[in-house]
């Protein structure tokens, strides 16, 4: 077998792995409700099944790295994948929602373990001319591993079933445990040593599991809460304390000289930033095609898909070009790309058209791909090849943390937003109830009542998009229920004007029908625009991700010497 050939395999298997860890993030949410009519539980106990796999996830990532650096970077990618292919099966079996949440945690868990790897593995595998091309094409494959989870989540459920959604990760784990011992050669920091620092370890993933989980419990506690406030300030303490350890170790798990590096320190801002802004373009778009314009789940899916298009194309297009041409370029295009894609999705309605929405989806995913592919490529670059490992997992963790902490601030400003455009639509709402002159005043009281209701539910996200009939069905039965409680008198009278008073009740309905859909799109347009905003920092980190090109460098590291970082 010829050396390409090989190659390709060898690719295959770090791609396979890198796919399933990276897809089951986001392949899981569109089944919940299926999982929920499965299980029971409440909202609260069902997000766990996200929650666990992200904790575990971000936690360990750092850990992981290491340990595939002192003692092999192949064994602990199979290990890896054994322990995600394992767990997802028995995900798959689990006849308790209980067993489902600790086998999605092993799986985050297996997922902290491959993903770092998939790096160095790569690097190692081909020749350095060729590692901004193929690090384009990993680029590519991340990017439609996070963006298509939702349609293939909704295609399994759909035809399937949703323990399928699990299962499917078996063969592909096995492909990829087969191919991974056959094409791929050990490697590892010959600089690390053997020496494990559990202290350091131990300290980082106690931080990095604090400050996931305070963000990922933000909303629920309250920004301002002491239980907010203690679980940061304790991951911060964690974190205070590895670094204390770093400088005082023999063998530090992180050479702290890594952070000297402004290419390297680009570069894992860079991605914390696009993770967030990630993150929230497909939460926030999302909830908008699903609550306000009534596409269903799979529908839904189906044109976040094209995000995923978008970053396929430009990835595997901007990898093998910035190497040549260097990656400040097309990280800075590639962000401003993603601020103003944010920012044109605050310009739908809830009668766009599809086409509209798609166009801006696929350009937002080629913004992605320039940013995401050329900007880990200098990061790699710019640090020796033996602590690419370690290098790896710092920038995956940093894009972890910034999902969680994106998604957490928006769901926030979202909830913000929606209260206000909510509360201004439902005072004008309940203005033309009151001055009606056709209802009666207890059928007044129960419209009222039920706008109310409503509001609340939409400022919560949870009840956009109900339809007039549900809406009806509710008042009527208000009414009922009224009705029963009033003066003989009063029920002869609203029995005799009956029809007159549901036929008023319609019109008033639909006009406050309208009122809050509006109130949602423009809660919706606000949140999108301060996606936008917060995204802009990505463009100055992009551009600090490289250095101005002039020449090649045949050495290890580009610009830094390696024994600064043994």
């Amino acid at each position: 077998m010829n050396g390409r050939v090989r190659g390709v395999l060898a690719f295959t298997a770090i791609l396979l792995g890198y796919f399933m860890a990276l897809l089951d993030t986001t392949i899981v949410n569109i089944a919940l409700p299926e999982m929920t009519r499965h299980f029971g539980g409440t909202v609260s106990q069902i997000s766990w099944i996200m929650n666990g796999y992200n904790l575990a996830f971000a936690a360990l990532i750092l850990t992981a790295s290491r340990l595939a650096d002192q003692f092999g970077r192949k064994k602990v990618f199979i290990l890896g994948v054994i322990l995600f292919t394992v767990s997802s099966l028995f995900a798959g079996l689990s006849t308790s929602l209980g067993m489902l949440i600790l086998f999605r945690t092993i799986q985050g868990l297996a997922g902290a373990i491959i993903v770092p790897v998939t790096i160095p593995l790569t690097t190692t595998t081909f020749p350095k001319e060729k590692h901004g091309m193929i690090i384009g094409l990993w680029g590519a494959i991340a990017g439609l591993a996070a963006a298509s989870g939702p349609s293939l989540g909704g295609i399994i459920t759909e035809k399937l079933n949703w323990q399928w959604i699990f299962y499917v990760n078996v063969p592909l784990g096995v492909l990829s445990i087969v191919l991974t011992l056959l094409f791929i050669k050990e490697s590892r920091d010959e600089s690390a040593g053997n020496s494990v620092d559990y202290a350091g370890m131990l300290s980082i993933t106690a931080g990095m599991l604090l400050i996931t989980y305070a963000f990922i419990k933000a909303n629920d506690y309250g920004w301002n809460s002491g239980e907010f406030y203690a679980l940061i300030g304790a991951g911060v303490l964690c974190a205070a304390l590895f670094f204390l350890l770093q400088r005082r170790a023999k063998e530090p798990m992180l050479p702290l000289a890594l952070l000297k590096i402004k290419e390297f320190n680009g570069t894992s801002l860079t991605l914390f930033i696009v993770g967030a802004a990630l993150s929230n373009l497909a939460f926030l778009t999302s909830f908008f095609l699903t609550r306000v314009m009534g596409m269903t789940e799979l529908k839904a899916g189906l044109v976040l898909s094209t995000l995923a298009a978008g970053s396929i194309v430009s990835s595997a297009v901007s990898g093998g070009l910035s190497n040549k041409y260097g990656s400040r370029w097309f990280g800075a295009i590639g962000a401003v790309i993603i601020c103003g894609s944010l920012y044109s999705m605050s310009a739908l309605e809830a009668d766009s058209p599809l086409a509209d929405v798609i166009l801006r989806l696929f350009i937002a995913g080629i913004g992605v791909g320039l940013t995401m592919a050329p900007v880990m490529s200098a990061g790699i670059r710019h640090v020796p090849e033996e602590k690419v490992g370690i290098a790896s997992g710092i920038i995956n963790m940093a894009k972890s943390i910034g999902s969680v902490l994106g998604v957490a601030i928006i769901v926030t400003l979202l909830q913000q937003n929606l209260g206000g455009e909510m509360q201004t639509a439902q005072a004008r709402v309940i203005e033309q109830v009151k001055g009606d002159t056709v209802l009666m005043p207890f059928v007044k009281e129960v419209l009222i009542g039920v706008v109310n209701e409503q509001g609340v539910q939409m400022k919560k996200g949870s009840g956009i998009g109900v339809q007039a009939e549900a809406l009806t069905s509710k008042i009527m039965n208000g009414l009922e229920t009224a009705a029963a409680s009033l003066e003989p008198e009063q029920q002869k009278a609203f029995a005799a004007a009956r029809e007159g008073q549901i036929e008023e009740v319609k019109v008033l309905l639909s006009g406050a029908g309208v009122e809050l859909k509006e109130a949602s799109v423009k809660g919706f347009g606000q949140t999108f625009i301060y996606a936008s905003f917060m995204s802009l920092p990505g463009i100055i980190f992009a551009w600090m991700s490289d250095k101005r090109r002039v020449r090649k460098s045949t050495n290890k590291s580009a610009d830094y010497d390696a024994t600064e970082l043994t």
